[in-house]
C-alpha cells in the first residue's frame, strides 16, 4: 500500500532526524495526523521560527536569538572572558552550564576535526578561535571536545596551532569514558573533570 503523497512526505522529514527509523518517523506521522489542526500549524511555526529567529553567536558561535547578539554568556559581564572553554556543540555548552561550576566562556567548533570526512579547520571555526586568542586578553583555553577519536584529533590539532601564542591550554581530566558525548554525561563527571583539568603538553 502507498500513502497518500503528504504523509510519504511526512514520514521521510521525520526520518531525517538522527535516531529516527521508519517506524518511529511513522508513529510520529500518526501523532501529527491524529492531532489537531492548531497544534500541526503550532509545530510548523516552531520549526521555522528557529531557523528564522537563531542565529550563531559572533564572538562563540552558540546559538542565540537574533535580537541578543552576542549570547548571554559572552555579554555577560560577570562571566570571566579571558577563560575561553571549546567545544563541539552547542549541546557541549548546555551540558557544561547545567553541571554548574564553569564561569568562563565558550568557543562552539560547530563539530570536530576529520579531514577524512571533509571536516577541515575552516569547517570547524578553529581560525576564528585564534584571531579571538591573539586578540585576547585570554588566560587559559580549555579543550572540552569529546574524547572520541575525533575529538582527540582535534584536541591535538588545536593546541598545535595555538601552541606559538604560549597560552596555557588544557583539557579536562579522564574520567569522561572513551568515546562518550559531553551532552549525555551526568553533571557531576562534568564538573569533577572540568575541575580537575590537565596542562595539554604538544610533543
Amino acid at each position: 500500500m502507498n500513502y497518500p503523497e503528504p504523509i510519504t512526505r511526512l514520514i521521510e522529514a521525520f526520518r531525517r532526524l538522527p535516531g529516527i527509523g521508519p517506524r518511529s518517523a511513522a508513529r510520529m506521522t500518526w501523532h501529527v495526523l491524529n492531532g489537531s489542526y492548531d497544534d500541526a500549524v503550532e509545530m510548523a511555526r516552531a520549526v521555522v521560527g528557529v531557523h528564522k529567529n537563531i542565529t550563531r553567536c559572533a564572538v562563540c558561535g552558540n546559538y542565540t536569538d537574533t535580537a541578543s547578539d552576542p549570547c548571554p554568556i559572552c555579554a555577560d559581564p560577570e562571566r570571566d572572558a579571558a577563560t575561553i572553554c571549546v567545544v563541539e556543540s552547542a549541546e557541549d555548552v548546555l551540558a557544561l552550564e547545567r553541571a554548574g561550576g564553569y564561569r568562563g566562556v565558550y568557543h562552539v567548533l560547530g563539530g570536530a576535526f576529520n579531514p577524512a570526512s571533509g571536516k577541515g579547520a575552516a569547517a570547524i571555526r578553529a581560525g576564528e578561535l585564534l584571531q579571538r586568542a591573539k586578540k585576547g586578553p585570554v588566560n587559559e583555553i580549555i579543550i572540552a571536545t569529546n574524547p572520541s577519536i575525533e575529538g582527540e584529533a582535534t584536541a591535538l590539532y588545536l593546541a598545535e596551532i595555538l601552541e606559538p601564542l604560549g597560552l596555557p591550554i588544557t583539557r579536562p581530566a579522564h574520567g569522561i569514558p572513551m568515546g562518550a558525548d559531553l551532552e549525555f554525561l551526568d553533571g557531576d563527571t562534568i564538573a569533577r573533570a572540568m575541575s580537575a583539568r590537565r596542562r595539554m603538553e604538544n610533543k
